[in-house]
C-alpha cells in the first residue's frame, strides 16, 4: 500500500508554461486553471506563481533553477514532444547537469506503443530525459513525463495532461486542501478597498482576501473571496466583512 506523507502546513508551488505558441497567442494556454484546481482539491498544493517563457534554452535553466529554489514543486507544460523545437527535457537537464540520455522504460514503453518498424527518430527523442528522472506515466499517447528533483515536467497539450495528472499523487506530499467562500456585494471596489484592506492586515498570516468587479443583470458589484486552510477562520473573516458590509449599507448579491 503506498502512503502519501502530509504536511500541516500550506504547500506553494510554481507552473512555467514552456512554448512560443503561448506567447505568440496562437495557443490559449488551458492547463493553468485545471492544474491549480486540481493540485488544491486533490493534494492541498496551492499555486503561488505562473511563468510564461519560449523555447530558448538559456530561458528555460534560469526559470527552473530560480522557481526550484522558491517553491517545493514546479510543474512545467510543454516541450517535451519529438519536434526540434521541444526542448525542456535537454535544458532541465543542464540546468541540473545531468547527464541527457535515454531512458529505459521510457524507450521501452514508446517502442511498444508505436512498434519497432514505426518507431522513428523523432519518437525516440520522446525517451531522452535527464538521468535520474521518474517516470510520468501516459494513458493517452503513450510518451511519459519525467520528475527530476522538485520539478516536474508535462505535456502541453490539456487532454494528454489531464489524464496524466493523476499519476503525479505519489511524487507529491500532501498539504491541508485551501478551503474559499465568496461574498458578493452590491458596491464598487473603491468603496470597500479600505475596509478590505484593514482585514487582510488583520488576517495576514492566515487568510488571504481578493476582491473581483463583476456586472450581472444590470448589477454593478464586487465578489470577495476569502481563503484559508482553516475554515473557521473563513468563517470568522466572514462575519465580519458582513458586518461591515451592513453598517455601510451595502447589500448582498445572491448568485
Amino acid at each position: 500500500m503506498l502512503l502519501i506523507k502530509k504536511a500541516k502546513k500550506k504547500i506553494n508551488a510554481a507552473i512555467l508554461i514552456i512554448g512560443n505558441e503561448i506567447l505568440s497567442g496562437r495557443t490559449q494556454d488551458l492547463n493553468v486553471s485545471f492544474i491549480s484546481n486540481w493540485l488544491n482539491n486533490n493534494c492541498g498544493i496551492s499555486i503561488s506563481e505562473v511563468r510564461i517563457i519560449p523555447d530558448i534554452e538559456k530561458k528555460i535553466i534560469y526559470n527552473v533553477l530560480s522557481l526550484s529554489k522558491k517553491f517545493k514543486y514546479v510543474f512545467t507544460t510543454g516541450g517535451i514532444g519529438p519536434t526540434h523545437d521541444d526542448i525542456t527535457a535537454l535544458s532541465v537537464s543542464k540546468a541540473f547537469k545531468a547527464k541527457y540520455n535515454f531512458n529505459k522504460e521510457a524507450y521501452s514503453i514508446l517502442e511498444n506503443y508505436y512498434g519497432v518498424g514505426n518507431f522513428n527518430d523523432a519518437r525516440k527523442k520522446m525517451a531522452k530525459m535527464p538521468s535520474g528522472s521518474k517516470l510520468i506515466y501516459n494513458p493517452s499517447s503513450a510518451a511519459p513525463g519525467f520528475m527530476i528533483k522538485n520539478i516536474l515536467c508535462l505535456p502541453g497539450v490539456p487532454s494528454i495532461l489531464k489524464s496524466m495528472m493523476p499519476n503525479l499523487k505519489k511524487f507529491l506530499i500532501k498539504g491541508p486542501p485551501v478551503s474559499s467562500k465568496t461574498i458578493s456585494l452590491l458596491t464598487v471596489e473603491s468603496r470597500i478597498a479600505d475596509h478590505l484592506t484593514k482585514l487582510q492586515k488583520k488576517y495576514s498570516k492566515t487568510v488571504d482576501i481578493g476582491s473581483y468587479p463583476f456586472f450581472r443583470l444590470g448589477r454593478v458589484g464586487v465578489s470577495v473571496v476569502v481563503r484559508s486552510i482553516n475554515k473557521k477562520l473563513i468563517k470568522k473573516c466572514s462575519i465580519e466583512l458582513l458586518k461591515t458590509a451592513k453598517q455601510n449599507n451595502i447589500k448582498t448579491h445572491l448568485l
